[in-house]
């Protein structure tokens, strides 16, 4: 099926348009020759790692019912395409799927997109309006981002969740609605719970179901195969024929991904929109960074009056595209223990990629990553 799943709700492989994939693959990489074929499809979700099979294996079980589910994972891991494939899986799949972003709507505004308002019940409400509960009604609300949720705003929604009905605002009669719940959120819901961000309440009635997205670096050969997957569909797209350079290839595994899927796809992309004909994954990476420019053959340039940390960045990463992206190699030319790059690295992608991360939101999983 199209979707990439059956009608009893088992994974699919993946089908594979040509096979243009399989031949640069081989080409590009013969010590590590990958096959697209081995990439299975649960809706919009990809994978052929361990920890994906398991869960696409969970969605499968889990569709069928009625049970709320809570997903927790980093940003940018697929939470709401996990959601997508659980409602097309459901027996309510014909029915609406209706999805808000908790963080994205002010704490004033939440309770009218939720449970909707009645005309004049406020200074702009025109006319009135149904909130996403009663969009959603038959079918799937996915709320994402839950624990970015007032804790007055979830006790108003425990009560819908326990009794099924509501009150738009300025209503005097309440509306009974039949919808499941799937909530998702990028810290961990456990020690949310703990520190008072996420009612207990809320917690267990919504984490009937929990399910754990893995994150990309956690992966394996998923990283490889999904961005083979990406670059096929920009070739196929423009009717090119572009390939990732050798270095490319070292790097997809090497690098943190602390962005995850989302991440990588937007870094194919650039890189992709800047290639010629191989793709340079390093400068895609990090695209607000000048050392490429600064690179004149083997030698770095840095401004007078340019801060020590940066013209040590910039002598790093120029060091690891020279030696291929291998870590080790560049390490060793450094002078410095692998630990310390490594580090050192980490430091550089928390600033790129999680800087305007508010220090007591830490996304979901950062506390155990390796350094």
């Amino acid at each position: 099926m199209s979707n990439g799943l059956n009608g009893c709700g088992e994974v699919v492989d993946l089908p594979i348009s040509n096979t243009h994939h399989m031949a640069v693959l081989q080409a590009q990489d013969s010590s590590h020759t990958i096959s697209l074929n081995k990439l299975a499809r649960c809706g919009d979700l990809y994978g052929a790692s361990a920890p994906m099979q398991q869960l696409f294996q969970m969605i499968g079980k889990v569709a069928p019912t009625s049970a709320n589910v809570l997903i927790a994972g980093e940003s940018g891991t697929g939470k709401e395409l996990v959601a997508q494939a659980i409602h097309q899986l459901s027996r309510e799949q014909e029915q609406p799927f209706v999805a808000l972003n908790c963080s994205a709507v002010s704490p004033q505004l939440i309770e009218a997109e939720l449970f909707g308002h009645e005309r004049g019940s406020f200074t702009g409400a025109v006319r009135m309006q149904k909130g996403c509960f009663e969009r959603a009604d038959g079918g799937t609300l996915f709320l994402d981002e839950v624990t970015e949720m007032s804790l007055d705003m979830q006790v108003k929604l425990l009560r819908v969740l326990e009794t099924s009905r509501f009150c738009r605002i300025g209503a005097e009669e309440e509306t009974e609605v039949k919808v499941r719940v799937i909530a998702a959120t990028n810290r961990d819901p456990v020690e949310a719970m703990k520190s008072g961000i996420l009612r207990s309440d809320l917690f267990y009635r919504l984490s009937v179901f929990p399910l754990d997205l893995p994150p990309l670096r956690e992966r394996g050969e998923d990283i490889r195969l999904l961005a083979g997957l990406f670059l096929d569909q920009l070739n196929e797209e423009d009717g090119r024929n572009r390939v990732f350079s050798k270095a490319s290839w070292r790097l997809l595994n090497e690098y943190n991904w602390p962005g995850n899927v989302r991440e990588l796809k937007n870094v194919v992309h650039r890189a992709y929109i800047m290639a010629d004909h191989e793709l340079d994954l390093l400068p895609a990476v990090n695209p607000n960074r000048s050392m490429v420019s600064e690179q004149i053959g083997d030698c770095v340039t840095v401004q007078l009056g340019s801060k020590l940390a940066d013209a040590e960045q910039r002598l790093i990463y120029a060091t690891l595209g020279h030696c291929g992206g291998n870590k080790t190699l560049t390490a060793e030319v450094l002078g410095v223990s692998l630990k310390t790059l490594y580090n050192r690295l980490n430091e550089y992608q928390a600033k790129l990629f999680l800087g305007d991360v508010i220090p007591h939101a830490r996304p979901y999983g950062t506390q155990s990553r390796n350094q």
